[in-house]
């Protein structure tokens, strides 16, 4: 019953409470979806990265030299 009574009304600290609640929540939603998108772009960009900065050094290799195994 107590915990009924305590739920019904509620006390500018039960708001800030929730409010600081809510933005932790928030933060770490968005942080996990920045991680997310995070880890895609450097999964894709990854090799091209390499292969970009391959072809700025000096001696300029071809990029059919740049890619081959040997």
């Amino acid at each position: 019953m107590a915990s009924a009574a305590a739920g019904k009304g509620k006390s500018p600290a039960d708001a800030a409470e929730s409010s600081a609640a809510s933005a932790t929540r928030l933060a770490r939603e968005w942080s996990t979806w920045a991680m997310k998108k995070a880890k895609v772009v450097a999964h894709y960009g990854f090799i091209p990265l390499v292969v970009l900065v391959g072809m700025r050094s000096e001696p300029r290799p071809s990029l059919a030299q740049l890619l081959s195994p040997v």
